[in-house]
């Protein structure tokens, strides 16, 4: 695989990753309450939706940077899925959440 289309793919799942968190934070969660909001869920969606769009924003402008960002996303990626898990009926979040996680955690390497 050439190096930029690894970039490229990583870009791409914290674009999706992003867009997956945020809405169904903002869609599902909202409207399904209970634990779906509790302060501590609803915080760890919410910063994973950010570092995620923050890491797509440091490689797609060749930020030195971006392997440090890529990490911290690689392990609040990782925490989103094992909360959106343990809670339940997030398929689609927990599964962007670990493909993300994974191909940040090779941008870090």
């Amino acid at each position: 695989m050439h190096p930029d289309s690894k970039v490229q793919q990583c870009i791409d799942n914290c674009l999706r990753c992003y867009g997956v968190c945020l809405s169904t934070a903002m869609n599902h969660c909202l409207e399904t309450g209970g634990e779906h909001t509790e302060p501590q869920h609803f915080r760890v969606m919410m910063a994973c939706a950010e570092i995620c769009r923050t890491s797509a924003h440091f490689m797609l402008i060749g930020s030195r940077h971006h392997p440090h960002v890529c990490r911290e996303c690689a392990e609040i990626c990782n925490e989103c899925a094992a909360d959106c898990e343990r809670i339940g009926d997030m398929d689609e979040c927990v599964e962007i959440c670990r493909i993300c996680a994974e191909s940040c955690r090779q941008m870090a390497a």
